[in-house]
């Protein structure tokens, strides 16, 4: 119990965590604040009270739906919160009381937010992919200092992958894509390029199976950004074993 407990903290600051995402995920591509005003309902603009702000729960208590007004509250809400805090106790058991744990929280929050805002918008927002960027590289290296010159490469080399694929075929992808493929060099170093490649394979899989269901059509756009957060999140955990799995079949 005592081994589980920091990982426990972890979830619950997630929950918390994963309130403030929301905010970020709704305002962040709307130009807003992410500080001011506090939170309040997105319809009747009604600040929402304490007591009606506690993860999860709240929104079970409310039934999904705003005190004030009474709209539907969408279910992305509880869901990011549950998420972002089955995610932190996750990665707290994994890397436990490390110096890798800062870096894993960090990039959790962020995949958090950007899978969500490019599934809802088509967005990744330069102004969450920028700062976590340079959080990648300061948290990073402390926490293997040994690849402080790897970090930088990884980044630019899957920045620079992406980059040359989005010239080659135009519309197949944004530079918010290739800038997220950056970002992750930034945190997963060589890594990124298996969590690009995971978030293709993810992605043409959906696509095949939404075209088969008739959900989709064969020219429609997919959120590469979400699958490719799917894939750094794989990656975070299992990187490592997947690429020695790997190499082990030749």
């Amino acid at each position: 119990m005592t081994d589980a407990l920091p990982a426990v903290v972890a979830g619950l600051f997630g929950l918390l965590a994963g309130s403030f995402l929301n905010v970020v995920i709704h305002r962040v591509p709307l130009k807003e604040s992410i500080v001011w005003p506090g939170s309040r309902c997105p319809n009747c603009r009604s600040s929402i009270r304490a007591y009606d702000n506690v993860p999860v729960l709240s929104y079970l208590v409310l039934r999904g739906r705003c005190r004030s007004c009474g709209v539907h509250i969408p279910a992305r809400y509880p869901l990011v919160e549950l998420l972002t805090g089955l995610l932190f106790f996750a990665v707290a058991l994994r890397f436990g009381l490390t110096l890798a744990l800062a870096p894993a929280l960090v990039l959790v929050a962020v995949l958090v937010v950007l899978a969500a805002t490019d599934l809802e918008h088509r967005l990744l927002p330069n102004a969450v992919v920028g700062p976590a960027a340079v959080a990648g590289l300061v948290l990073s290296v402390p926490a293997r200092p040994e690849w402080w010159w790897v970090y930088p490469v990884s980044g630019l080399a899957a920045g620079a992958g992406l980059f040359l694929i989005a010239s080659l075929y135009p519309g197949g992808m944004g530079m918010g894509d290739v800038k997220m493929a950056a970002m992750l060099g930034f945190f997963l170093g060589p890594y990124a390029f298996l969590a690009v490649f995971l978030g293709a394979l993810l992605g043409t899989l959906v696509s095949v199976a939404l075209i088969a269901a008739r959900r989709m059509g064969r020219r429609s756009l997919i959120p590469f950004g979400t699958f490719m957060a799917a894939g750094a999140l794989v990656v975070l955990f299992l990187g490592p074993a997947l690429w020695n799995g790997y190499l082990g079949l030749f």
